[in-house]
């Protein structure tokens, strides 16, 4: 029995999981179902796949909800997690695996009992409690949802957690990109996955079904899935408060899911505190917003002293209370991006190029056509630190 809550704690304040064209790759991309199904060899990469639920196969049989769905013992996530849903309930086979705080188990044990790898990346959030367990189809198909709701040290790990898992090395704007789910706090979905952030948890949601095809996978997940989390999402404890440096982002032409968010060490600074990226897009052109909130003035000023000490980095003048340019990235020239990053009082805002857009070999002209000109960037700059009070 736990006899403590997954409660959220105060507010402190990755890798995306791409859809996949089959089935069973389509599993394996996410954290619940590589030990399930078995994957190939060359799995993508950030995907810490959960152990598996032997009592799995008891689960698919018809009136397995006849009972009411099995039980959670944690009041808070039973509260969030009822035990039937969309006409599939909580596992009566099955269990709720914890870990963490007040659990059974510690949370080092996820790496060896819950996930097969990329542990190290949920604990670098300040990852606290994880919990596990399963939805199963009440009409008897192999359908299942598996849950996976981790709880980190505030707002700011988690919401990081969502980005890393949803964003990452990503491009938003790709078409087969997870999209937004409508949702209390902040939603995605992909092919037979869902993310939900709210406070201080993140939940994961993977759907399966062995007997479906991939159309058919998408097709189901796709309702069932949103209608899970949005019920949930309102159901979760804690506000859905944006951390400040995300607060700041710019919204106009930024890509639907398209924030990376680092609680720590933000653009690559030791020290640098919390700070938020921003995808953009205009026309052809696409770009980059950074977002850097310090407590004050003199932590804003050691950030930009960092970014200046880098290779390359020269000052901007006239522009808010000091200014960088500097290139980020390898290659040539003309692959690399381009940052004007400047401060006003404990804010620091830069804009860049996105190096996605950017190839090594293009010519200049070509860049031009997908990257903003230096005095581009120095304007929308100056406009973002108008916006400081």
């Amino acid at each position: 029995m736990i006899t403590q809550p997954l409660m959220p704690r105060a507010s402190t304040a990755a890798l995306p999981t791409k859809p996949l064209a089959s089935h069973l790759l389509a599993a394996c991309a996410l954290p619940l179902l590589l030990a399930l199904t078995g994957c190939p060899k060359d799995k993508p990469e950030g995907t810490p796949p959960p152990a598996s639920h032997p009592a799995a196969a008891a689960s698919a049989a018809p009136a397995v909800c006849a009972g009411g769905g099995g039980s959670i013992p944690d009041a808070t996530l039973a509260a969030a997690f009822p035990r039937t849903l969309a006409g599939y309930c909580v596992d009566p086979h099955g269990e709720t695996r914890v870990f963490g705080d007040n659990a059974p188990k510690p949370i080092d044990a996820i790496c060896t009992e819950a996930f097969d790898g990329e542990c190290e990346i949920y604990k670098s959030f300040g990852l606290r409690r994880v919990a596990i367990f399963r939805y199963v189809d009440g009409a008897g198909s192999p359908g299942t949802v598996d849950v996976v709701v981790s709880q980190y040290g505030g707002a700011d790990g988690a919401y990081g957690m969502f980005t890393k898992r949803v964003v990452s090395d990503g491009d938003p704007a790709r078409s087969d990109s997870p999209k937004p789910l409508a949702v209390e706090g902040v939603g995605a979905a992909g092919i037979g996955t869902a993310w939900l952030w709210k406070g201080s948890l993140f939940v994961e949601f993977t759907y399966t079904n062995e007997k479906q095809t991939p159309e058919q996978v998408a097709m189901t997940s796709a309702t069932l899935l949103k209608v899970m989390a949005t019920a949930i999402a309102g159901r979760l404890p804690g506000a859905a408060t944006m951390p400040p440096a995300v607060a700041r982002l710019p919204e106009a032409n930024r890509i639907p899911l398209g924030v990376l968010f680092q609680p720590t060490d933000a653009f690559d600074v030791q020290g640098g505190g919390a700070g938020a990226i921003g995808f953009y897009a205009e026309g052809d052109k696409r770009y980059r917003v950074l977002s850097i909130a310090r407590n004050d003035a003199d932590q804003a000023k050691d950030v930009l002293k960092s970014l200046l000490r880098r290779t390359g980095a020269t000052s901007e003048k006239d522009i808010g209370e000091g200014a960088v340019r500097l290139m980020v990235g390898e290659g040539d020239a003309v692959s690399r991006a381009e940052w004007i990053v400047a401060r006003k009082g404990s804010q620091l805002f830069g804009v860049g190029d996105e190096p996605l857009a950017l190839s090594s070999g293009m010519t200049t002209a070509e860049r031009d056509k997908v990257a903003l000109s230096r005095d581009e960037k120095i304007k929308r700059v100056r406009a973002l630190l108008d916006t400081v009070k």
